[in-house]
């Protein structure tokens, strides 16, 4: 296990202040906002710690508010609003300088037999290992340019690998860009069978590429072009188990965008091709004037 997913590790175990009242933490880097993601599943830790453990989250439906300070501690006040004899709802709203930041909802349901049906068909993609790492696609993008080289030389808690082109080559080469983006990721580490920590890790993967996803359609790219871009809001729903630690296809597509703002979809399919998890996300995109 690299340090860096032992750090993402141990930013999930929230700190319990009071009976509904958790304290949250973000890495030691030099960043100017909380990574999406990381509200996220700390929320939901959060979340769950108040609920029963023969229920498992089924849904979540989050705003972000306002972005995140890393260099101070999130305090995630946890809302018991209801518990049935099936189904359990938390409200979860964390806070920064007496300000709101983040809210979500998150819904539990204990395991029931039913109907099953699956119309989502698994992408025919190429596997992950016939794939190379993010980090060294994107350094044959940057060559010799010594800022980038120490980012991308930074452990990374999440292997993503790529089937769909980067924003960066989308940038360089018009004829790469595309509405849907294909991404394979893992944590690449043996994780315990808490089958909460799998869904929140798969909500803090979740962010990575959403708006990415809009971006990849227009030829934007992240410190290369004059965009300025957010999550609005996210939501997620989780239709069966799954391990975060086994290769995960992310299929995402961006059905629109405009008035600065993105929507973009994403399956979460297990190698088996079961769809695992259903994320969509809106986000705010604006690029400046050179």
């Amino acid at each position: 296990m690299n340090e860096a997913l032992k750090e993402l590790l141990d930013l999930l175990d929230l700190e319990q202040i009071e009976l509904d009242i958790f304290r949250g933490r973000s890495p030691e880097e030099r960043i100017q906002r909380v990574f999406g993601g990381q509200v996220a599943a700390q929320a939901l830790v959060a979340a769950g710690r108040t609920v029963p453990d023969d229920r498992d989250v089924h849904s979540l439906h989050a705003y972000f508010i306002r972005p995140g300070d890393p260099s101070i501690p999130i305090v995630y006040n946890v809302e018991r609003v209801r518990d049935g004899r099936s189904f359990t709802t938390r409200r979860v709203v964390a806070v920064q300088h007496g300000k709101a930041i983040f809210t979500m909802s998150a819904s539990f349901h204990i395991f029931e037999e039913g109907v099953h049906h699956q119309a989502a068909v698994m992408p025919q993609v190429v596997g992950p290992e016939e794939l190379p790492t993010f980090q060294s696609r994107m350094l044959e993008l940057v060559g010799d340019d010594s800022q980038w080289k120490e980012w991308l030389a930074r452990p990374r808690p999440v292997d993503a690998r790529y089937v769909s082109p980067l924003t960066w080559e989308a940038y360089k080469d018009p004829s790469l860009r595309s509405a849907e983006n294909n991404v394979w990721f893992r944590y690449d580490a043996e994780l315990p069978d808490d089958r909460l920590l799998h869904v929140v890790l798969a909500a803090y993967a979740s962010d990575y590429t959403l708006v990415d996803t809009v971006l990849l359609a227009h030829g934007l790219a992240w410190g290369a072009s004059n965009v300025i871009g957010a999550s609005l809001d996210h939501a997620m729903w989780f239709h069966r188990p799954f391990r975060a630690d086994d290769w995960v296809l992310y299929a995402q597509e961006s059905p629109w965008s405009g008035g600065a703002r993105g929507l973009a979809r994403g399956e979460m399919f297990t190698p088996s091709g079961d769809l695992a998890v259903s994320v969509v996300q809106e986000c705010m995109i604006r690029v400046a004037k050179p």
